[in-house]
């Protein structure tokens, strides 16, 4: 990468001085330099020219009227178009203190009157260069981030394909699941969006745990591409031992999904998905399968995805049961049926959920089979 300044061009440079005489030779002496030289008597003044037109460089006289140099010094470095402008004090006062001071004030110089002109010329010609290394690292800088973030989404969309590519399969082969993947997507989405804005989690929801569900919750049944056909489509009741093979697609699926981890290990989508589709049975109580794990034993995500998976179930036609309408399905999920019990679910979810309904109808009706 290629730091060389830019093809200099001459500056523009704020003098600052309550004396006419040293604004006079200032500006001749860097006039000459070919800069084009602004002037201000006082801090107050100079402050003001600076926010206005903002300078490459300042020259700042410390002991002014109205405003002195280490106040406008702060003032000028305070706008947020100056706040890297370059100031040089240019002072009769030389003892260590009152150097001292201009350099807390944010001056990166000082300069003693009476000064030599070579001197002057040879400070500021050095600062007005840092300062364009300075511009064109920070540019370099920027285009880096903008390439490395174009690679990143680049990367992301690659991998959310071959995700997808999985997901549809699983999709194509269960001809009961219409789009039943799109609303899993969007109320889960909802979902963990209400408990962001609940605080019922803290800081582990947050807009990026909002984003990576919604993809991670596509994955949930992905085990179900291992489950035979005649099983899978099989229209009436299983006999428990299909149940039995049933009941391993989510450890198929997470299983599934770590062969994939291994390829994008740094895939917070896979990542979750994984949690998802080996978790989105369990159940708070700890009556789920294939683990019967409980309470926040359970991933978050999971959480998530159980109460939405059954919400779904409950208001779409099966080959064993007819679809619910949303009021039977509310009051199934919060009040149970002896099969679906309130306490599947974590409490703060279900709470979010209750608020929702409105949102899950939009989307089951945008979405619907």
């Amino acid at each position: 990468m290629d730091l060389s300044p830019e093809t200099e061009t001459k500056a523009t440079i704020l003098v600052v001085d309550d004396i006419p005489g040293n604004r006079k030779l200032l500006s001749v002496l860097l006039e000459r330099e070919g800069h084009q030289v602004q002037t201000a008597s006082n801090g107050v003044e100079a402050v003001e020219m600076a926010v206005a037109h903002p300078p490459d460089l300042v020259l700042m006289d410390i002991n002014m009227p109205e405003m002195d140099g280490y106040e406008a010094c702060r003032r000028i470095h305070q706008d947020p178009w100056n706040a890297q402008t370059p100031v040089l004090f240019i002072s009769a006062l030389d003892s260590v203190q009152e150097k001292v001071a201009g350099f807390e004030a944010g001056g990166l110089d000082y300069i003693t009157k009476p000064f030599e002109p070579s001197e002057v010329r040879a400070r500021v010609e050095t600062h007005l260069k840092l300062r364009r290394l300075k511009k064109e690292l920070e540019r370099h800088n920027q285009e880096l981030r903008l390439l490395v973030a174009e690679q990143v989404r680049e990367i992301s969309e690659a991998q959310l394909a071959t995700i997808h590519a999985l997901v549809k399969l699983a999709e194509y082969r269960d001809e009961d699941t219409g789009n039943h993947i799109k609303r899993m997507q969007h109320y889960s989405q909802v979902l963990a969006r209400r408990l962001m804005e609940s605080g019922a989690f803290g800081p582990l929801v947050d807009p990026n745990f909002v984003e990576t569900v919604y993809h991670a919750s596509a994955m949930h049944d992905i085990g179900k591409v291992a489950i035979p056909d005649h099983i899978l489509l099989k229209p009436g009741g299983f006999t428990p031992d299909e149940m039995a093979i049933m009941n391993t697609h989510p450890v198929v699926g997470a299983e599934i999904l770590k062969v994939v981890n291994r390829n994008y290990p740094k895939n917070a989508f896979v990542a979750m998905g994984m949690e998802v589709a080996r978790a989105h049975h369990e159940r708070w109580d700890g009556t789920g399968y294939p683990a019967r794990l409980a309470g926040e034993a359970i991933p978050l995500s999971a959480r998530v995805v159980i109460l939405a998976d059954q919400y779904d179930a409950l208001r779409s036609k099966r080959p064993y049961k007819p679809a619910f309408d949303v009021a039977k399905t509310c009051s199934i999920i919060t009040q149970g049926d002896g099969r679906t019990m309130p306490g599947h679910f974590d409490p703060r979810v279900l709470a979010v959920f209750k608020g929702a309904v409105d949102e899950f109808e939009a989307i089951r009706e945008k979405w619907a089979d």
